[in-house]
């Protein structure tokens, strides 16, 4: 079943691998001998459904960049880029290819991460669940077979859920490890199944490897309008980044991750994964049409075991349940995963405040002081039920996968949008009338409307009032939109617990963006939201 071993196998990388190995399987083996290992089972429609065991999401605090001469200057060490001594990593590395060599069989892809040729990395990924290996390949950008029998990568990625780290020899914070080496162009996972770990690892190669090129490495989706106009959208979880690019009368560029070169708006990827909980046949009816699909892979996702029907409204196992499968499963996906330079730029937040407006135009300064924010709220439960909006602040709306300081993809940015005259918006998709338990959530027709309203250029001739709190131009009107929501305080009947809020809102906006004041110009502290 294994395809013919590359000229340039696991061998002339220095790595003595008595395993079996299967090289660059396709769908339809991967998906057999995952189901003959019991490493997931069939849906009903086709797709596999797996479970990730306790971590169902990424472990942000076990993850580590190896402090060498390589990064000691070029990476942006704190909370989020945690250093492992050179002295680890080789303890570790050692160790896990001591756990590798112990495993009867492991399966090896070959893929690129980017669609652009001249800025993607070769990336060789070895796993020892196989269905992990059809997970990497739906995700990355897959090479053509010609290209396969002469690949040596770039970066070499390991991920070994059956390994244990050892705290105190490998310096990791737990039994759980990713830990990426640049100068040895290794990237080594261990201790989880979460999938997502690997394809975030490989997004992270790129973003520290792009900027040095003058690309700019973004957390965000893409699509093509029908004139031939590129919309990126930047996001966090939740937001609906993955939602609002997915649509029919667009074509996706892709949902996660992109570059932005001289030339293009790049995909890094060839596949999509979308939350899956609660996902509507009305509201996402591409996406919802990839679970009924042999190909998708569904990750805790509850699955009836007689019937093998899916439940997406069931989170039982997590609430971030999520969905892998090839970006063409999304009708009129774009062919080559890339598109030209960007006319319009989205922001999108949550805000559970329900202090931003559904909609907003923004200068360059602001979109700069806006990107470097990373602003959504997220809602926190208490064991009473008591709930109230948290704010979240991922800087460059992925501060995780970001090596490098956050100013150098701010100028980047700011940059190309002069240098492309880029139209920049803010979308709130969160609550309006009111914060969480008061309010609701933003309508996505009304959504929809609004943004399309942008992106076809309807609101290039409309009037727009000045936010008080944040500064940026707000439209009065907009064709088929109740005017009313257009200005969130309206839509509270308690005029004064909006100002309240909105001035809670501003200062932890401002108390956040503290930390990176001396590295932007006059102009996009100006941006800043006005205090009361």
């Amino acid at each position: 079943m294994a395809n013919p071993m590359p000229k340039h196998g696991l061998d002339a990388q220095g790595f003595d691998i008595p395993a079996a190995l299967y090289w660059n399987l396709p769908t339809a083996p991967l998906v057999e001998i995952a189901l003959l290992r019991d490493e997931g089972i069939l849906a009903s429609d086709g797709p596999l459904v797996v479970k990730t065991g306790r971590h169902t999401g990424r472990s942000a605090s076990d993850k580590f960049i190896v402090r060498d001469a390589e990064t000691e200057d070029t990476v942006w060490w704190g909370k989020i880029n945690k250093a492992m001594s050179p002295d680890h990593f080789a303890a570790l590395k050692r160790d896990f290819l001591a756990h590798l060599a112990s495993k009867d069989t492991l399966f090896a892809q070959d893929l690129y991460g980017g669609s652009q040729p001249d800025y993607r990395v070769r990336v060789r990924v070895v796993t020892e669940l196989a269905w992990h290996s059809l997970f990497v390949r739906t995700m990355l950008v897959r090479p053509e077979d010609s290209a396969l029998e002469e690949f040596f990568p770039d970066y070499t990625l390991i991920c070994l859920p059956s390994f244990r780290a050892n705290p105190e020899r490998h310096g990791t914070r737990s039994e759980t490890v990713i830990a990426v080496n640049f100068s040895e162009r290794l990237i080594l996972i261990g201790g989880t199944k979460y999938a997502g770990e690997m394809k975030k690892a490989v997004f992270g190669i790129l973003n520290y490897k792009l900027p040095a090129e003058g690309v700019m490495p973004m957390h965000c989706s893409a699509n093509i309008g029908p004139k031939g106009d590129t919309a990126i959208f930047f996001g966090l979880s939740g937001t609906g980044k993955t939602t609002l690019s997915a649509d029919a009368s667009r074509k996706l560029i892709g949902d996660d991750e992109h570059g932005w070169s001289d030339e293009a708006v790049f995909n890094f990827e060839g596949g999509c994964y979308a939350k899956m909980i609660h996902l509507s046949p009305e509201a996402e009816p591409e996406i919802y049409a990839t679970t009924k699909r042999f190909g998708t892979i569904l990750e805790n996702v509850m699955i009836d075991p007689d019937t093998r029907e899916i439940d997406l409204d069931d989170a039982t196992l997590a609430e971030n349940s999520r969905g892998a499968y090839p970006i063409d499963f999304i009708p009129n996906a774009s062919e080559k995963n890339l598109g030209p330079v960007p006319r319009n730029m989205i922001f999108l937040t949550a805000d559970a405040y329900g202090v931003m407006p559904p909609i907003a135009k923004l200068t360059p300064d602001q979109a700069m002081y806006h990107f470097l924010s990373g602003y959504t709220a997220r809602v926190a439960g208490t064991e009473m039920g008591v709930t109230e909006p948290e704010a979240t602040f991922s800087t460059c709306f992925g501060a995780p996968f970001m090596p490098r300081h956050p100013s150098v993809y701010g100028n980047l940015l700011k940059s190309r949008i002069a240098r492309g005259g880029v139209d920049c918006w803010l979308i709130n998709t969160g609550w309006t009338g009111g914060s969480y338990g008061t309010g609701h959530r933003m309508p996505i027709k009304v959504t929809r409307a609004l943004l399309n309203a942008a992106l076809d250029g309807r609101l290039n001739d409309a009037e727009f009032r000045i936010d008080p709190n944040f500064g940026f131009k707000v439209p009065v009107a907009v064709p088929g939109v109740d005017p009313v929501i257009l200005d969130p305080r309206g839509t509270w009947a308690d005029k004064a617990a909006y100002d309240a809020t909105a001035a809670r809102l501003v200062s932890l906006f401002i108390c956040n963006f503290a930390q990176f004041a001396d590295q932007v110009d006059e102009g996009v502290r100006r941006a800043a939201p006005r205090a009361a």
